[in-house]
């Protein structure tokens, strides 16, 4: 059985052959009597002579030999594609090779010119391509290059556009499909992104013990700020209990017959006054309305004293 498959499959091979042959065979004979065949998507060169003659539109044409006229060659009106690598450097130093995809054709209506005014025309677009990106991508910096790799492909589209159609090829589309920097600066750069993004339950954990360590931490500075505010008001009431004892000794050592009474009431009026005029003052503190005539003074003087009173009885 494997020779008799063996044997089929030699057999279609040299069928293949012999018909592939036969068309070459047929073409050339063709040739010979001054007829061409030309295929779709294809055009050929006529020369009479060694001068250019005309296109040969797909279908079949009289070449009389005989006559001077020849075949110069075909011209491939399919759409083609050429792949190229660039390698250049971003504003921020960094290289990167930037791969560009150029998909170009022949124009039928400019046939003549593509035949015969570009020897090696993916050299010739090469070129461009380099000259391009070699101008954009140092002007940008490497997060840029990729952000506007877009604007990279139509600068290069447009140049393209300009040079190729004096020579008879038409643009169909470029594309950046790949910007690849430098295999150093790309692995320390996935480093630093990896350490960012908590990726396992281990690093969700440290995560989450740092967010409780940062709160006890607030918890903590707010106490002590509490605290130290708290001794603030204690000083400061202090310092006013202070000021008052050493303000009555003081007026009734100069003043003979007055007493710690007729002291404090004076106190409580110059209080009394300054607070009114604080809130007299302010124009976002809201109104108070209390008794202020001469006889409120008093009756405040005797509620603080039977304050007093009634505290030290019960102690």
């Amino acid at each position: 059985m494997p020779h008799m498959f063996e044997l089929k499959e030699l057999n279609t091979r040299i069928k293949k052959r012999h018909r592939r042959g036969s068309v070459i065979g047929i073409r050339e004979m063709g040739q010979a009597f001054g007829c061409l065949q030309v295929d779709q998507s294809t055009v050929a060169i006529r020369e009479n002579f060694g001068k250019f003659d005309d296109v040969l539109e797909p279908g079949c044409h009289c070449l009389p030999w005989c006559f001077g006229s020849q075949l110069a060659g075909h011209l491939s009106l399919r759409v083609q594609q050429l792949d190229v690598r660039c390698e250049t450097k971003t504003k921020d130093n960094v290289f990167v090779t930037v791969v560009a995809s150029i998909q170009y054709r022949a124009l039928a209506e400019k046939a003549a010119d593509a035949f015969y005014k570009l020897s090696n025309t993916r050299a010739q677009i090469q070129d461009y391509v380099f000259d391009v990106i070699r101008a954009s991508v140092p002007k940008l910096d490497l997060d840029s290059t990729f952000e506007q790799k877009n604007d990279i492909a139509n600068a290069v589209e447009d140049e393209l556009e300009k040079a190729m159609s004096a020579y008879g090829y038409e643009i169909v589309q470029t594309l950046i499909v790949d910007i690849e920097p430098d295999e150093h600066v790309k692995r320390p750069m996935n480093e630093i992104n990896a350490g960012r993004i908590c990726t396992n339950e281990d690093g969700c954990q440290r995560e989450g013990e740092a967010e409780k360590i940062l709160q006890i931490k607030r918890a903590e500075g707010d106490a002590e700020s509490k605290y130290l505010a708290g001794l603030g008001i204690a000083r400061q009431r202090q310092a006013i209990v202070d000021g008052l004892r050493d303000s009555v000794l003081a007026f009734s050592e100069n003043v003979p017959g007055t007493t710690s009474k007729d002291v404090m009431d004076m106190v409580l009026v110059t209080q009394y006054f300054d607070t009114l005029k604080e809130i007299g003052a302010s124009s976002k503190s809201s109104s108070i309305f209390i008794p202020h005539g001469p006889g409120a003074i008093k009756d405040v003087s005797a509620q603080i004293r039977e304050g007093l009173l009634q505290a030290n009885a019960a102690q």
